[in-house]
């Protein structure tokens, strides 16, 4: 499965953000797919995933209730909707996906495909 993610760019604070990421290959519904992002000196950090088939979204505490995770099947893409920004959602932003169990739906390692970042600015 290759990954290619875009969407990112600079926003303000409060303004909002889509993400899309396209996958190729067929396996795409029975991978789970996440995001992570990684800030400026910091770890890399799970932000949201979806299940298999779109089964379940999962979120990190810090964006669950601004975010939205999403995926269309017939297009072999994911979407991440990102709703009233703040600064320090300034990060890269790279979608994974893998035959992640539920367990480790926030360890990155558990994803066996990434693809390049696309970088997200929020401005104060």
């Amino acid at each position: 499965v290759q990954l290619q993610a875009s969407g990112g760019g600079l926003v303000q604070a409060g303004g909002s953000l889509r993400l899309s990421c396209a996958a190729s290959g067929r396996s795409f519904r029975n991978y789970f797919m996440g995001w992570f992002r990684q800030a400026p000196g910091k770890e890399r950090e799970f932000v949201a995933a979806s299940g298999r088939n779109g089964a379940g979204t999962y979120y990190a505490d810090s964006v669950k209730g601004r975010f939205t995770i999403s995926r269309d099947n017939a297009k072999n893409t994911v979407y991440l909707q990102m709703n009233s920004l703040k600064p320090k959602d300034t990060a890269v932003y790279a979608c994974a996906a893998g035959p992640v169990i539920y367990s480790a739906i926030a360890v990155a390692t558990a994803y066996h495909h990434w693809g390049q970042g696309t970088l997200v600015t929020v401005s104060s």
